[in-house]
């Protein structure tokens, strides 16, 4: 099979790789090697097995693909994933697959517009002003001097589909969503990769968001005319991307954060492990994201009073099912 190149050597094998990277919005390099096996096992003539696909492969088709969508403000970005999640494996969706923290995700970003405006050609605009209610329960009502956890829970979720008096949605005021609405718009942001969800049940938002919407919340959440006042949205000390899973200083006041997988390499080149700003010593256990919930107290002791109930409700119970199963119960004796 030939391939037509123009001018700047972009052919049709860019053309299929950029094809493939538009359908899905954002692609790992685990995810990209298929893709451009097939490309080069068309390209050839012969197999190309995907794990003899390289980075820099992948470096060189995102390179000329960059420079073909470039006019259209659109650019290929790429960041490191900070949290460990599970998502559909499959078409059916019935099946999940873990999604391992450090794992460098590229997302087409759109360099003019954020996401929420290109969320509007799709979701209505009740839809879109639930959206904001619940990104303002991460990074507002959720991020507080005391717990930095930036996440919603699906019950928590589901109580913003009500829209508060007076709130104001695109083109007037908000109407509230059934909760079933809702909940198929938290389902289709997850599938589309714009939310992640934790194998706690935490919603938060997705490397491909926070590339597209890291202007917005910055200006939405800080505020650059007071360099005193609170910053919601903190930038890691060593790589000085958008934190959201991570490690801070044990001072409230203080502004050093580290992503966890930024943590070893910052400190290699140290003498001691000291916070990047204040220079107190690092704690290692205060932390930004999901475990500032699940690593409190107060979470622990409802799980496990949860354990507690679970246990002696199954203890109950066991009278009611031995009744009813006496041949089994003889057995075992």
């Amino acid at each position: 099979m030939s391939f037509d190149t123009d001018e700047n050597g972009y052919n049709d094998s860019n053309r299929a790789f950029l094809q493939a990277f538009l359908a899905r919005g954002s692609m790992t390099f685990a995810e990209a090697r298929p893709v451009l096996a097939a490309i080069f096992s068309v390209q050839e003539g012969q197999p190309t097995q995907a794990e003899d696909v390289t980075e820099d492969d992948l470096a060189s088709y995102i390179a000329a693909a960059n420079t073909a969508i470039s006019p259209f403000d659109l650019e290929i970005r790429s960041t490191l994933r900070q949290t460990t999640s599970t998502r559909p494996n499959g078409d059916d969706g019935n099946g999940t697959q873990e999604i391992r923290a450090a794992e460098r995700v590229y997302a087409l970003v759109n360099t003019t517009s954020d996401a929420l405006t290109q969320l509007a050609s799709i979701y209505s605009a009740d839809e879109i002003a639930f959206v904001k209610r619940v990104l303002d329960a991460m990074f507002d009502t959720h991020n507080t001097r005391r717990s930095e956890a930036m996440v919603v829970t699906g019950i928590q979720a589901m109580q913003l589909a009500k829209a508060a008096s007076g709130s104001q949605g695109v083109g007037g005021a908000a109407q509230s969503l059934p909760m079933s609405q809702a909940e198929s718009v938290m389902k289709q942001l997850v599938d589309e990769g714009w939310f992640e969800k934790s194998r706690k049940g935490f919603y938060s938002l997705s490397p491909r968001a926070l590339l597209e919407l890291r202007g917005w919340l910055v200006a939405t959440y800080n505020d650059d005319e007071d360099e005193e006042a609170p910053q919601k949205i903190k930038f890691c000390a060593a790589c000085r991307d958008i934190i959201t899973v991570g490690q801070r200083c044990g001072n409230r006041d203080c502004s050093g954060r580290l992503h966890d997988m930024c943590v070893r390499n910052f400190f290699r080149a140290q003498k001691a492990e000291q916070c990047p700003a204040c220079k107190a010593p690092w704690p290692g256990d205060k932390f930004v994201g999901e475990r500032a919930i699940t690593t409190s107290e107060q979470y622990q002791q409802g799980k496990r009073r949860s354990t507690n109930t679970q246990q002696q409700g199954n203890r109950e119970e066991r009278p009611t099912a031995a009744a009813s199963t006496p041949d089994q119960d003889d057995a075992e004796e």
